[in-house]
């Protein structure tokens, strides 16, 4: 279970670190990919494959264009020594990452937000909606 809140700056590169708990769940070699919520969203391979093998159960027509988003979007990616991923501009551009990120834990994927966007959707009116809808489910 990917778990935490993490927040590192990009390298000049374009590098991103990825916590050495989060790598031990995603493995040597992980997707990363757009998200709907201008986020990026990371995957293991396992868990990638359980995402897009949803798409075989769609009629072709609506596959097709899902699965040019998902696929036209999304970057395997393998962390150096040091435990950094290169992430594409293209992605980074999408999710509004300049310079800080922060990588969170939503189970069986992780996330990668700009630090600005991140902290804009978790105070204020925000966070008082989630909150409300968390009580009305229950949790």
């Amino acid at each position: 279970m990917l778990m935490g809140k993490f927040t590192h700056n990009l390298d000049a590169k374009n590098r991103l670190f990825i916590p050495a708990k989060h790598r031990d769940q995603l493995g040597e070699t992980f997707v990363i990919t757009r998200n709907i919520d201008k986020c990026l969203s990371v995957f293991s391979m396992e868990e990638w494959e359980k995402y897009t093998d949803k798409l075989e159960q769609l009629p072709s027509t609506q596959a097709r264009e899902i699965a040019r988003f998902i696929y036209s979007n999304a970057a395997d990616v393998q962390p150096d020594s040091q435990g950094r991923v290169l992430i594409p501009a293209e992605l980074l551009a999408y999710a509004g990452i300049e310079k800080s990120a922060v990588v969170v834990g939503c189970g069986r994927h992780a996330e990668i937000w700009a630090e600005e966007i991140w902290n804009e959707k978790n105070s204020g009116e925000n966070a008082e909606s989630l909150t409300e809808q968390m009580i009305r489910l229950g949790f």
